[in-house]
């Protein structure tokens, strides 16, 4: 459990900040990254603030500098530099939600999260999945996203029920144990049974605060494969295996190799998005992004055990391939 050192210092919270803050670190909060840390604490704060007083060293650990890759251990003490952060109305309290559940133990969460539903809030978004079960299960001492989804993306969502997993977890996805596979369709006429796409990604901001991600010599290395499932005159249905794990990297690798996600608003084709939208006589509608993240596979970090999961395609998508008609390959 967290304390405070003096009787003058107060943890962070929706109120206010005006002094800085020495917080020690207790077993549940040890092994997480000063930055993820920061960032869950200082609700309210922007985030290019929190990485900010990081870099000028204002934030320290048992008085030292770190940097934001810094791992915390129990018992460190933390001095969060003093923060105006912006009160909050009660209005803005997440509604307690529960969402199709693929798989739970004491030790992690997998849900099958639905289309237009953020993971977590900001940008714009009150709240999201994160805080909804947070609101629904107020007896839970930990839950805490192992990895994100897109607003647009449905399917398989894991959320650690305790630090040791979001800790294991996490050490998987960056030494590449872990295998996501997604379901996309896309248009055009897609040739090849297997493709590897590997183009260096550059993600930015906009002016009015959009996350953008654009193919640029010098990003990100990102590598995506693509395999073919279905296809069709105009259409193809791909499964797509991560390698790596970058923002947009999916829908920006199909759009910059001229195959875009159906419904696709950022990346897309926005004539045919909106001509999708409404059936005609030889196909259904589609009225959302046309990516799902169908099938993950891990070792569960307390068994050791490798374990499969999957999430089946949503209606709405389904009915729109069968109205495709027979697929050509």
């Amino acid at each position: 459990m967290r304390t405070t050192m003096q009787n003058d210092v107060v943890p962070p919270s929706s109120q206010q900040v005006l002094q800085a803050q020495f917080l020690i670190i207790g077993e549940e909060e040890a092994g997480q990254r000063i930055d993820n840390y920061l960032l869950r604490i200082c609700k309210g704060v922007p985030k290019s603030h929190v990485y900010r007083i990081l870099r000028s060293g204002e934030v320290r650990v048992n008085k030292g500098r770190i940097d934001q890759m810094y791992r915390l251990a129990e018992g460190d003490v933390v001095r969060v530099p003093p923060i105006r952060i912006a009160e909050k109305s009660s209005s803005q309290q997440a509604p307690g939600a529960e969402f199709a559940v693929v798989f739970e133990d004491t030790h992690l969460l997998v849900i099958d999260k639905p289309a237009g539903v953020a993971v977590h809030g900001g940008s714009g978004v009150s709240y999201g999945v994160i805080e909804q079960l947070r609101a629904a299960r107020p007896q839970a001492k930990f839950l805490e996203l192992v990895h994100r989804l897109d607003r647009e993306t449905s399917g398989l969502l894991l959320i650690a029920k305790k630090r040791s997993a979001l800790t294991n977890l996490h050490d998987q996805m960056r030494d590449g144990v872990t295998d996501k596979r997604y379901l996309t369709a896309v248009v055009g006429d897609w040739t090849n049974k297997r493709q590897h796409v590997k183009l260096p990604l550059h993600k930015f901001t906009t002016p009015d605060g959009e996350r953008r991600v654009v193919v640029q010599a010098g990003g990100q290395e990102a590598h995506t494969v693509f395999n073919l499932k279905r296809k069709w005159h105009d259409f193809a249905l791909l499964e797509a295996e991560l390698k790596t794990g970058r923002t947009h990297q999916i829908r920006v690798h199909l759009a910059s190799s001229g195959f875009p996600i159906l419904g696709d608003e950022k990346y897309g084709d926005f004539a045919l998005n909106k001509q999708l939208q409404k059936a005609t006589e030889t196909r259904g509608a589609l009225k959302r992004m046309f990516l799902h993240a169908y099938q993950i596979t891990f070792t569960h970090p307390d068994t050791g055990q490798p374990l499969t999961l999957r999430a089946p395609l949503p209606a709405e998508c389904d009915r729109f391939l069968v109205s495709l008609g027979q697929p050509i390959t």
